[in-house]
């Protein structure tokens, strides 16, 4: 892979201060481009937006086995602290691990205006996930963790048949993501999982949950979950029926963004009062 999968959309008016941008996160094993058309969707409604391949993703990929889960937060952390100083108001979302950590970046940062979660992924209870993930703490412990993946089911997290047969036609022309879940980044994404949900009550900024009740690799106990446990005043959820883990390209997509578009449009007039009543 390489670095152009990163992306960075900037409105040409950022010299006369944008005052909004989202951070976003993709899911494990997979890279920016699944976050691609949901980035050019917040673009094209004046949101600044950043997207970028987590340690062991991307042009990465070789580095997956000694890659920990620490490393996925000191680098998200490190991209929230270069970004956000340039915004009065700055949100972060993500995809599956990629929600897990947004959600982290809110537990340890105050200021963050608000939090978009998609497919939460903080369990790996979901209908397509193997039995053999209960020997997980065994293979950890040998060699195996070396040699051994986790499949991607055949669905590719998506229930419309049409897009799964274009992503499976697509990942098997261009390197866009990996095919399977080594052992090393299950285990890196169940300990970030385990960490967020130990501090769940520092979040407060408004959150919203966006989650299918038939999601193949995290049912919807994860989202209920964060929400139970956050102590935001403003928070969310809202649950799909007629897609799988990929909500962002599944039967709802459409749903989904107008959602978000909805939820942070919100925000955004809010804090812009709070601003003109401190002037």
């Amino acid at each position: 892979m390489s670095e152009s999968i990163d992306f960075e959309l900037v409105h040409d008016d950022i010299a006369n201060g944008n005052q909004k941008a989202v951070l976003l996160f993709h899911g494990l094993t997979g890279s920016p481009f699944e976050m691609r058309k949901y980035g050019t969707f917040l673009f094209k409604n004046g949101y600044d937006v950043f997207c970028y391949s987590f340690p062991g993703h991307g042009e990465r990929i070789s580095e997956i086995e000694t890659v920990t889960w620490q490393d996925w937060c000191r680098f998200a952390q490190e991209k929230y602290d270069n970004l956000s100083l340039n915004y009065n108001q700055f949100f972060v979302s993500g995809l599956c691990l990629g929600a897990a950590m947004a959600i982290y970046l809110a537990e340890h940062n105050d200021d963050i205006t608000g939090v978009v979660a998609l497919s939460t992924t903080l369990f790996l209870d979901g209908f397509c996930i193997p039995w053999t993930i209960s020997l997980l703490p065994f293979a950890l412990s040998t060699i195996i963790r070396f040699y051994y993946t986790f499949p991607e089911d055949d669905c590719f997290g998506v229930k419309n048949e049409r897009t799964r047969k274009s992503l499976a036609k697509l990942t098997a022309k261009v390197d866009i993501g990996m095919d399977n879940y080594p052992l090393n980044c299950v285990d890196g994404l169940l300990r970030l999982s385990k960490n967020v949900r130990k501090n769940l009550k520092n979040v407060t900024c408004p959150v919203l949950c966006i989650h299918s009740k038939y999601d193949n690799l995290s049912s919807t106990k994860s989202a209920k979950v964060v929400l139970e446990g956050i102590s935001s005043k403003t928070k969310q959820y809202v649950e799909l029926n007629n897609s799988y883990h990929m909500v962002l390209y599944d039967n709802e997509k459409e749903y989904v963004m107008n959602t978000v578009k909805d939820f942070l449009g919100k925000l955004v007039t809010v804090e812009a009062e709070k601003e003109a009543v401190c002037i």
